[in-house]
């Protein structure tokens, strides 16, 4: 997992290695799995759509600190694709 930031948005990224690297210096991919964004409410969660596009996590309320998001993302039964 990787992380980027750009305003007050936070974006995880999961990176893998190729499964069968045609040659050695094969590029790693790299998927959006989830996005925290800072507003007046708090932070809020967000998962990507197939076209990149960034949808709330509803059941999941806005919080003062990242903790209960990622321990959302952490969860086991939560499924973040759409």
């Amino acid at each position: 997992m990787e992380y980027g930031v750009r305003g007050r948005n936070v974006t995880l990224v999961e990176r893998r290695v190729p499964w069968e690297p045609v040659t050695p210096d094969e590029e790693w991919t790299s998927r959006p799995v989830a996005q925290l964004r800072y507003s007046h409410d708090g932070w809020l969660l967000y998962w990507p759509d197939r076209n990149a596009r960034w949808h709330l996590v509803d059941d999941v309320p806005a919080a003062r600190s990242v903790v209960p998001l990622l321990d959302a993302l952490d969860d086991p039964r939560r499924v973040l694709l759409g």
